[in-house]
C-alpha cells in the first residue's frame, strides 16, 4: 500500500509537489531553493503546494531535531559591481566575521539583484533550515521582510536599521538623524546659507531619515537647502554635483551619502576650477582611508563600522538564545573635520 503525500507516515518528495503543482520537478528546484528560473506566480504556487503537502527537506528535519548550522546568513539586493567600492560593507562584514569567528560560526553571504531574489532566499534559508538567524539590512520603510520575519515560523533576525520601523524585532541602529543635523549646522557655523545633499535610494530608511532630518534643520536655521538623489556610485555623484552647481544660485556646502560620492564631488569641483575649502565645503557620511588620503583630506561622519557589525553579531546570539527583543543603538556618527570644510566664500 502506497501513502498519499502529505498523509502521516509518508515522506514528500519534490516530484510530488511537481504533480500537484503542475509543474516541472526542475521548476520546483528552482522555486523551493529561492534561485532564478521561474516566475514569481510559479515560485508561489510551488511555495503554496510544498505547504499544502508539509514538504521539508532532510536538512530541516535534522534541525528540527536539534541540530544546528552555526551559520548565520545575510543577503545583499544590488549590484555587486557597485558593492565592490563601497567601504562601508567591508567594514560591516569584517565585524560580523570577527565575533563570528570567537564562536566558531560562518556567514552565508548572498548578493542577489533585487527584493524579490532576496525574499525567495530567506524563504529557502527557512524551509531548508540552512541557517539559525538573519541579518536584515537595507531596511525599507514598511518594509515587506519585516512582516515576513515577524511569523511564528521565522528565523531568527536582527534588523540593521532604525526601530520606528523594525516591526519590535531586534535591531541595531545608528542615529543617523542626529548626524545629519550636526552637518547641517557645522556648515551653518561656518557661514554656508546655501546647501546641498546629494543622497541615496529613496526607498531605504536610513535615506528617508537622513532626508527628513536635513529639510528640518536646514528650515529651521533659515538656510536654502537642495536634496539630490542618486544610487551611492560616483558617477551618480558626480552628477548630481555637476547638476547642483549649473543651477540659479549653486551651493556652497555638499553633504554627501558615502566617501565615494565625496570623492567624486571633490574631482568635480577640481574639474571646475573650484578650490575646496575656499570656493566648496565637502563632508562625506561613513569616514575610510579614502577620506583620510585625497587632498584635501574630507572631513567626514564617522563610527567604528567594524564595532557595528560585531555588535549586530553579538545581538543575533541573544535572540538565538532566546532573548527578548530589543532595540539598541549602537552609536551616533560624529562629524570628524579635515580640509575639506572651511568659511562660506561670502564670509571671507
Amino acid at each position: 500500500m502506497v501513502s498519499e503525500p502529505g498523509t502521516p507516515g509518508s515522506r514528500v518528495t519534490i516530484s510530488d509537489i511537481a504533480a500537484r503543482a503542475g509543474v516541472s520537478i526542475g521548476a520546483v528546484s528552482f522555486a523551493l531553493n529561492g534561485r532564478k528560473g521561474v516566475s514569481e506566480a510559479t515560485r508561489k504556487r510551488v511555495l503554496e503546494v510544498a505547504d499544502e503537502l508539509g514538504w521539508a527537506p532532510a536538512s530541516a528535519a535534522r534541525s528540527l531535531a536539534g541540530a544546528r548550522t552555526d551559520t548565520f546568513g545575510m543577503v545583499l539586493a544590488r549590484d555587486p559591481q557597485n558593492l565592490g567600492v563601497e567601504s562601508f560593507y567591508m567594514k560591516f562584514l569584517a565585524g560580523l566575521e570577527s565575533e563570528l569567528a570567537q564562536r566558531g560560526f560562518g556567514l552565508l553571504l548572498q548578493v542577489v539583484p533585487g527584493a524579490e531574489q532576496e525574499r525567495a532566499t530567506h524563504e529557502a534559508w527557512r524551509r531548508g533550515r540552512r541557517v539559525d538567524g538573519v541579518i536584515l539590512v537595507d531596511l525599507q520603510v514598511d518594509d515587506p521582510r519585516v512582516r515576513a520575519f515577524q511569523m511564528p515560523a521565522a528565523l531568527p533576525v536582527v534588523i540593521v536599521g532604525d526601530p520606528s520601523l523594525a516591526g519590535g524585532l531586534t535591531s541595531v541602529w545608528t542615529d543617523d538623524a542626529a548626524s545629519m543635523r550636526e552637518a547641517v549646522r557645522e556648515l551653518a557655523d561656518r557661514g554656508h546659507r546655501r546647501i546641498a545633499r546629494v543622497a541615496g535610494l529613496e526607498h531605504l530608511a536610513h535615506t528617508r531619515i537622513r532626508d527628513d532630518a536635513f529639510v528640518d534643520e536646514v528650515s529651521s536655521l533659515g538656510l536654502q537647502g537642495v536634496l539630490l538623489r542618486t544610487d551611492y556610485t560616483p558617477d551618480e555623484g558626480a552628477r548630481a554635483t555637476r547638476a547642483a552647481l549649473d543651477g540659479d544660485a549653486p551651493p556652497t556646502g555638499f553633504i554627501y551619502d558615502n566617501d565615494v560620492m565625496a570623492v567624486a564631488g571633490l574631482t568635480v569641483a577640481l574639474e571646475r576650477d573650484l578650490r575646496v575649502p575656499d570656493d566648496l565645503s565637502i563632508i562625506a557620511w561613513d569616514d575610510s582611508v579614502l577620506c583620510e588620503h585625497t587632498y584635501p583630506a574630507l572631513s567626514a561622519l564617522s563610527h567604528d563600522i567594524v564595532a557595528f557589525g560585531a555588535h549586530v553579531a553579538r545581538r543575533l546570539f541573544d535572540v538565538v538564545d532566546g532573548a527578548q527583543p530589543g532595540a539598541f543603538l549602537d552609536s551616533t556618527p560624529r562629524l570628524r573635520a579635515r580640509a575639506s570644510i572651511g568659511p562660506a566664500p561670502s564670509t571671507r
